[in-house]
């Protein structure tokens, strides 16, 4: 075997067994595929790797957030796949793989065409990847029209649960209010902006009340609503019907259960549906289908996920 061939099958190895130690929740997240590239790219473009070229002083990978498009562009991957790798952890695995490759000393055993052709092909197996996320099938939901409405977004919201991560529930929230409060503004956020916008006081926020949109309720959610209380804002708690008691157990512990509502999401936008059908003579179908109109455009609007658009029939 020649030693172009070991050196790939010895760097292979590395990566799988890199791709496997990022592994969580048995799943590699965009984050970690779109960071190998971004590194394994690095490790093309020079000899060795400098730590101070690849890597800034706050831990980043260089290339990885305004960068990353042109990266993922020079090797077919569209820009839809991930705008900006941004998880702290991400980059944290950026630097290991880096210190498994030896910032590049690890091909030195082969010249630069080799070394090139082996690296280009470990980025193939990770826009593979890539690849099978961008082709995962719509959200696709078979409507029996003789059901109820809070089981048809009963039928959404659980359609979701194995890879929304909440993106689902917010957005149809958000597709419900701007569908009944067509004479306002419903702001639109990726769903996941909450975490990292302390300035934000909910998901939704009308007139006095704050919605929170959450399809895991938990101690931090609570707190968010026990401080709305506090500058006279009535927080509103939507989570799917099956974890409404968890989050009345929640507000029991923090003494705010008689002072918050929370309100499961199907029965929250079936209510609207029954509504608006009533006071427009329409049907219910008709409606539904509307507020998954307006979802899909405010997916598309701020997600790069758009395997959760959804189709209804």
């Amino acid at each position: 075997m020649d030693e172009t061939t070991l050196t790939l099958e010895r760097n292979q190895k590395v990566l799988s067994d890199w791709l496997d130690s990022c592994t969580r929740g048995n799943k590699i997240s965009r984050n970690t595929v779109a960071i190998g590239i971004v590194v394994l790219d690095h490790l093309r473009n020079s000899t060795v790797t400098l730590r101070e070229d690849a890597v800034s002083k706050g831990g980043e990978i260089t290339g990885a957030r305004s960068g990353l498009k042109n990266i993922l562009a020079k090797y077919d991957l569209p820009g839809t796949y991930l705008k900006e790798v941004t998880t702290r952890q991400a980059h944290q695995d950026g630097q290991r793989l880096f210190n498994q490759f030896e910032w590049g000393q690890a091909f030195s055993s082969v010249d630069a065409e080799q070394k090139d052709k082996i690296l280009v092909t470990l980025i193939l197996t990770l826009c593979q990847y890539a690849n099978n996320w961008l082709q995962r099938q719509n959200l696709k939901i078979d409507i029996d029209r003789r059901q109820s409405p809070t089981t048809w977004i009963n039928l959404i919201v659980e359609g979701a649960k194995s890879h929304s991560g909440g993106i689902v529930e917010q957005h149809i929230v958000g597709a419900k209010l701007a569908r009944r409060f067509q004479d306002r503004a419903i702001e639109n956020f990726p769903a996941h902006a909450a975490d990292q916008q302390t300035d934000r006081s909910g998901d939704f926020m009308i007139a006095h009340m704050v919605y929170h949109v959450t399809s895991a309720p938990s101690r931090n959610v609570i707190q968010k609503c026990a401080g709305n209380l506090k500058v006279g804002k009535h927080p509103i708690l939507l989570v799917p019907k099956s974890e409404e008691e968890r989050a009345q157990i929640l507000a029991q512990e923090d003494n705010i259960d008689k002072e918050i509502s929370i309100i499961a999401i199907e029965d929250f936008i079936a209510v609207n549906i029954i509504e608006l059908a009533t006071e427009n003579g329409r049907d219910f179908f008709s409606i539904l289908k509307e507020i998954v109109d307006i979802y899909n455009q405010r997916l598309a609007d701020v997600e790069t996920d758009l395997s959760l658009h959804i189709e209804v029939s």
